[in-house]
């Protein structure tokens, strides 16, 4: 029950975010406003959630994850109302801002509180139970989105939000384990300069990603610029995080030192960039190619949703028999093998064909990231987990809108071939980087390896004392 508590919260945040980006031509015309600006109705979302993420593991330990948990649910309804509230685009941008901040606290903490309700067991089926909602939301999201729009105001994509995180407070309150710190527990002070240097990183990597995927060239201030400034904020907080010696990083990036965590980041930034670079050219492919509605789009997308709950009734089995990492190549293989028949379609191509082919693709990607995310924290001592959580929240995030600009790039540069060739070369650069993503898969662990967790030195998870001279 209290994964059901944590699914049912979680959805509607991973809906919201898939929903809003099918909206932003509606948008343009009732709001008045012009494609440049509402873009940052996604963008702003992408950029308060980046500054979120790397606060959840000090809140948690402050206040405990089942109050930061509820708060954060009640923050993004908050944000929800006053969405559907919002009177031009620039208040519908900052209203979004106030969701993103609580999506940022929802994505790590489900994780979080999902691996310490299952008391640190880790298994296959838990990742898979866990990871539903970010499996289905990009498939969902336009399906539900569609029938939005087609029948409804487009501030019910806002409204939606309401009933489901009632349901998602109370199932919360009644079922997640209490997890307040004792009054006499030590208060960790916030890592103001990590959090200083994490924060903005992601925000300008994540908005110069953005700005990529919608200028279509690097050459331009605002995407590199933004990026050579992200890299280097997030070099220096690399640094920093190094050498900081108490026991309350904003981030600990030395459990990226353990196998399991590390590799399992590797695939998932690997696995985010391929899943929705497909992700970004379906729905497009549909509407711009095809001539279809928002709706029908939305419909035609069913088999890819049906067959990632597939995959979840059989990819627990095949990871104990096989292991993680013979189970994610395959997947990754299954993805790029059926996103060729797209790389090779034309405007007649026959929809049940393709519709037989998304539901094989659906198979795929509803089982690559689960494999990586059951052996993530596999090493991760107890007190690390939510920094564990987090680091695989981030790459997963981060490898998204990288894979989402390299097709958007792609798509954009090859339109002066024609939109057939443009959508067929976009395709064949999204299995380019699926073929890509294999490389960091072949690092996971294989079947035989079972380890007890163990501390990281200087992480802190390390429960053994600091030598005056330091640790090397």
């Amino acid at each position: 029950m209290a994964l059901v508590a944590l699914i049912v919260g979680g959805i509607a945040a991973i809906l919201d975010s898939t929903m809003v980006t099918l909206a932003l031509h509606t948008l343009v015309v009732k709001l008045h406003s012009s494609d440049g600006t509402i873009q940052w109705v996604t963008t702003g979302y992408l950029l308060a959630m980046a500054v979120a993420i790397p606060t959840t593991g000090w809140a948690e330990i402050r206040w405990g994850g089942k109050r930061v948990w509820m708060a954060a649910l009640v923050l993004f309804v908050l944000g929800s109302v006053l969405c559907a509230l919002s009177w031009n685009d620039a208040s519908l941008i900052g209203f979004r801002f106030v969701q993103g901040f609580a999506a940022g606290l929802i994505f790590p903490l489900l994780q979080t509180l999902a691996v310490r309700a299952a008391g640190g067991r880790i298994s296959t089926r838990l990742m898979a139970t866990v990871s539903l909602p970010i499996a289905l939301g990009p498939i969902l999201g336009p399906v539900i989105g569609g029938l939005i729009l087609n029948w409804l105001s487009w501030r019910w994509l806002f409204l939606v939000n309401v009933p489901v995180i009632a349901v998602g407070l109370t199932l919360a309150w009644r079922f997640l384990p209490a997890d307040r710190p004792s009054r006499d527990a030590a208060r960790p002070r916030l890592d103001v300069i990590g959090l200083a240097l994490l924060a903005p990183a992601l925000a300008t990597i994540l908005l110069g990603l953005s700005n990529l995927s919608a200028d279509g060239s690097v050459d331009h201030a605002g995407v590199l610029g933004w990026l050579l400034v992200g890299v280097a904020l997030l070099a220096g907080f690399v640094a920093w995080a190094l050498k900081r010696r108490d026991r309350h990083p904003i981030l600990d990036i030395r459990l990226l030192g353990l196998r399991s965590l590390g590799s399992a980041s590797a695939v998932l930034f690997t696995a985010g960039a391929a899943m929705y670079a497909g992700t970004f050219l379906l729905p497009l492919y549909y509407q711009q190619l095809r001539g279809e509605t928002v709706l029908q789009a939305g419909l035609l997308l069913i088999p890819q949703g049906v067959g990632a709950l597939a995959a979840r009734l059989v990819v627990g089995k095949l990871v104990d028999r096989f292991g993680a990492r013979s189970v994610t190549i395959a997947s990754f293989l299954l993805t790029a093998a059926t996103t060729v028949p797209f790389a090779l379609a034309a405007p007649s191509t026959s929809l049940w064909w393709l519709g037989a082919v998304l539901l094989v693709r659906g198979v795929g990607i509803g089982a690559v990231m689960i494999p990586s995310m059951s052996v993530a924290y596999q090493d991760v001592p107890r007190a690390g987990i939510p920094h564990a959580s987090m680091n695989t929240r981030i790459t997963q995030q981060v490898g998204a809108s990288f894979g989402t600009a390299i097709v958007a790039v792609a798509l954009q540069s090859l339109l002066s071939h024609g939109a057939t060739s443009a959508f067929q070369g976009a395709f064949w650069w999204a299995i380019g980087i699926t073929i890509v993503a294999l490389v960091p898969a072949l690092a996971l662990p294989g079947p035989a390896r079972r380890r007890a967790p163990r501390p990281i030195p200087g992480s802190q998870s390390d429960p053994s004392p600091v030598p005056a001279q330091g640790r090397l």
